[in-house]
């Protein structure tokens, strides 16, 4: 069985050597891919040096580099990890035993934080405010929705489309196997700080703002009808509130005095039924859209020697 380890990196000199060697060390029998996304400083050279197979992709953006990484490699097992030494590597051994014994297509490894300057708690309250918005909305997949430590099945990686193009791709990730009903689990993994020196390269508040952008896209495209369906709802309520003091004032004297206030009704709920009809119509388009990818899944051998 081959394993292929992929680590999308930028500007991690300071720590990809460390991962890299550790991904050797307890994972001897797996290929490391290291793909290098536009680094300044001597990533390259340090991860080479440290026995990856390096490769590049010129787009800027994790999401980008994933979907490259996800296209250019062949392997039955993939592990994806981040290359800032801060995800446990020796937890990955007991993730794919888990994925093949319970003939999972993902394992998401949910972060326990070693120390406080591991993981802030800025960053563990956003995690857990958009976790809880996806489960809300496609289901409970995982505890760690923002985890960068996964591993996958052949059939997910060469079934998912990989559309989105920075830290946004694990959103992306999960919610993909909430809307295609995938076998997924969780496995917990100790998470530490950086090397000194070493800086992050998420923003807090732009980032942030780009996963929920990303979630409301996310429901729109999987789930139209309820996207548009409480849009539709919302836009009746509107229109019957401003109803109301017209039919009174109808039903009291005869006469509709406040021919704005009557127009703007109407308006709302033509609204409404326009947005309804979208939610139906695109609702169709999806299920058909996930029927496609349910069949490229299938389609897929679950490993290279069934080809």
């Amino acid at each position: 069985m081959k394993i292929a380890i992929l680590i999308p990196c930028y500007n991690e000199e300071l720590a990809i050597g460390q991962v890299v060697k550790e991904c050797h060390k307890y994972l001897p029998q797996a290929m490391v891919y290291v793909y290098d996304n536009n680094s300044k400083d001597n990533t390259v050279q340090v991860a080479r040096d440290a026995g990856a197979i390096v490769r590049s992709e010129t787009h800027q953006g994790k999401g980008n580099v994933v979907r490259r990484m996800f296209a250019d490699v062949e392997a039955d097992v993939y592990v994806m990890t981040d290359g800032d030494a801060t995800y446990d590597i020796a937890s990955v051994p007991q993730m794919i035993d888990k994925l093949i014994n319970e003939n999972l297509d993902m394992v998401t490894g949910v972060r326990k934080s070693q120390s406080e300057q591991a993981y802030r708690a800025g960053h563990q309250f956003g995690n857990r405010l958009m976790t809880k918005i996806v489960h809300l909305f496609f289901g409970k997949q995982t505890e760690d929705m923002l985890s960068g430590l996964r591993v996958f099945s052949r059939r997910f990686v060469k079934a998912y489309p990989a559309n989105s193009k920075g830290f946004e791709i694990e959103t992306e990730l999960t919610v993909f196997s909430a809307s295609m009903r995938l076998p997924v689990a969780d496995y917990e993994t100790p998470y530490y700080a950086r090397p000194e020196g070493s800086v992050s390269k998420l923003s807090t508040f732009k980032d942030g703002w780009r996963i929920l952008k990303m979630i409301a896209l996310l429901i729109k495209e999987e789930r139209p009808l309820l996207f548009f369906g409480l849009g539709a709802v919302g836009l009746a309520v509107l229109s019957v509130l401003c109803a109301i003091p017209v039919i009174y004032e109808y039903w009291q004297t005869g006469l509709v005095p406040r021919v704005p206030t009557t127009i703007l009704s109407v308006g709302l709920m033509l609204c409404a039924g326009v947005s309804l009809t979208l939610a139906l119509i695109l609702d169709s388009v999806a299920k058909s859209r996930q029927e496609f990818r349910r069949m490229k899944y299938l389609a897929t051998p679950l490993y290279q020697k069934e080809q």
